[in-house]
């Protein structure tokens, strides 16, 4: 885990080499500082003369500038690293997220892929900054203010030597108790972002049902469980504090004690008043670096589960990756199934898609029909391979689909999903994900192909119309011919409809059939619908029921002798229409 995050420090390894130098160095002087201040309380003790004052005050007075200097360069430096660190881990884990399969995607939930490129990856910067700095700074100023300590009073710095490892035991006791307690609270973080995540997304379904108060109860729910959590860990932190004063007051009165017997005793011999001053100084140097210690293995401690989440993305392989050596280009549009079979999880009990045998000319038109569940989305989903068979083989243009370059594959196939997707941006930037060279002429011809470019022209700003995320300033059929445009934009070689007309009209989607068949006669195309007169006209339609193939002929084969086809038809019909959107 720690090896595949030090890679994230790449670039910026200069930053967090020097800040712990300059730490180191703030530290010796700070503990120089009460040495220089012991000497010359010590001196004016002796009744020393007034050049001797100013010789002292200028030595104070530098090593005050230099500590300055070396604490503000470390921050400097920290921050720079610390910034750098966080970037190259977001950036890591994006590209990660981008290279994962549908099948990675699915494992992971999207709330929770949220989190750790947020939350998670903001608990390891902190923890990261304390490392390089406060983790340097700590141990090291424990370690010279003891050794002025004894360097100053001798025997008498035995006292904090006592002290500190029954403190050390406390705050370990205390981070033992906390530890499971933050490993379960962002599990939670999981849970309170896929509540929001799920509002917002579908705050227009919830206000047209008015269940923002079953919302905002959810909400509650979440935002409680993690309240619950944090609070449970900080009445176990907030021990610390005590602690650390029941520590810092024994200290001072064990020193107090026996320093000024000592002093009385002595006369001040054995112990000089700079001297006993000082080590009250030290003392708090040292107590002062437990408590640093203590916050240091806290945030460590939250990091720990973050940075483990974090390493389960980015040790994450994608399932589809390159062959060896791949196919860079699609012969032509056939397809052919070879006894396919394929479930969406190796631990899965049934097949999503069984034994499907299916051969497809370059060029043709296919409809698939089918009930819910029937797994019309699944079978074109292994064309550009979005899934990888589980059994059997997908052929595009007499290839296994895994033989090709995943990119060139991808290129050759345009999708238009179940649910179609619009980016911020405008029109004319979202035309542009098919082809990004497109000319205007070329996106108003694709446009009104797509039966677009009607809608479009009477928009105030037309093709620059800003488009909201997911196209919620469109409506749901205008969205749909978007997505059509933007996918014949891409001049593929296959070309793949996923129920994505149900939102017009049947007169705009026979226009848009007609356009495919006068103008990409080429294309192979797939065509799912639930409405049987978006296939009817289709060169053949397939039959789907329960993952395998009911049937697969023409219009007119079909309504004589599948029982299924011919139910569908004649339910539709007896609707009076396929009850469409207007």
């Amino acid at each position: 885990m720690l090896k595949r995050l030090a890679k994230c420090v790449k670039g910026y390894t200069k930053e967090t080499v020097l800040t712990p130098v300059f730490v180191t160095f703030e530290v010796i002087i700070e503990c120089i500082i009460p040495f220089i201040t012991a000497k010359l309380v010590n001196n004016i003790q002796d009744d020393c003369d007034m050049n001797t004052i100013l010789k002292f005050g200028c030595i104070l007075i530098a090593l005050a500038f230099a500590s300055l200097i070396c604490g503000a360069l470390s921050g400097h430096f920290c921050a720079a690293a610390t910034a750098g660190f966080a970037k190259n881990l977001r950036r890591d884990l994006y590209y990660k997220v981008q290279d994962f399969s549908f099948s990675n995607i699915d494992k992971f939930s999207t709330s929770s892929l949220v989190t750790r490129l947020t939350t998670d990856v903001t608990n390891v910067q902190q923890a990261f900054m304390m490392i390089i700095r406060i983790a340097v700074r700590a141990p090291l100023m424990l370690i010279f203010a003891l050794t002025m300590a004894f360097v100053m009073s001798g025997p008498m710095a035995f006292i904090y030597v006592g002290i500190v490892p029954l403190l050390a035991l406390g705050l370990f006791t205390i981070i033992r108790k906390v530890m499971p307690i933050f490993k379960k609270v962002f599990h939670k973080y999981d849970a309170l972002n896929e509540s929001v995540q799920e509002n917002i997304e579908g705050i227009r379904v919830v206000k047209s049902f008015v269940r923002e108060e079953y919302e905002t109860e959810k909400f509650k729910k979440a935002s409680g469980e993690v309240e619950r959590g944090f609070r449970s860990a900080e009445k176990i932190l907030v021990l610390n504090n005590p602690l650390m004063q029941i520590a810092f007051n024994m200290g001072m009165l064990l020193v107090s004690l026996f320093g000024t017997r000592l002093i009385v005793s002595t006369g001040g011999e054995a112990l000089g008043i700079g001297n006993y001053s000082m080590l009250l100084v030290y003392g708090v140097q040292m107590l002062s670096s437990m408590m640093m210690l203590s916050m240091i293995f806290v945030m460590v401690t939250m990091a720990a589960e973050s940075a483990s989440r974090i390493t389960e993305v980015l040790s994450e392989e994608s399932t589809i990756t390159d062959s060896a050596s791949p196919v860079f280009e699609v012969p032509d549009g056939s397809v052919d199934f070879e006894h396919v079979s394929f479930k969406y999880s190796a631990t899965a009990e049934k097949n999503a898609l069984s034994d499907i045998d299916l051969h497809i000319r370059a060029g043709e038109t296919i409809g698939i029909i089918g009930g819910t569940g029937s797994s019309k989305t699944s079978l074109v989903q292994l064309i550009p391979r979005l899934y990888d068979v589980t059994q059997g083989a997908v052929k595009v243009g007499g290839i296994d689909v895994r033989d090709y370059d995943i990119e060139a594959l991808r290129n050759s196939v345009s999708m238009v999903l179940q649910k179609n997707v619009l980016f911020s941006g405008t029109i004319k930037e979202n035309l542009r994900w098919g082809d990004a060279n497109a000319s205007d002429e070329e996106l108003v011809r694709i446009c009104k192909l797509a039966c677009a470019d009607e809608f479009i022209t009477g928009l105030p700003d037309g093709y620059d119309t800003y488009i909201e995320r997911g196209g919620t300033n469109v409506s749901g059929g205008q969205k749909q011919r978007l997505c059509i445009a933007r996918a014949l934009l891409k001049k593929p070689k296959i070309l793949i409809l996923d129920d994505s007309t149900s939102a017009v009209d049947t007169k705009t989607d026979a226009m848009i059939r007609k356009a495919f068949r006068d103008e990409i006669p080429g294309t192979t195309k797939f065509i799912i619908a639930q409405r049987i007169s978006s296939v009817e006209d289709a060169d053949r339609v397939i039959v789907m029921d329960g993952g395998r193939i009911d049937a697969v002929g023409t219009h007119e084969e079909l309504l004589a002798s599948n029982a299924i086809y011919r139910e569908v038809y004649e339910s539709q019909n007896r609707a009076g229409g396929d009850g469409d959107e207007k």
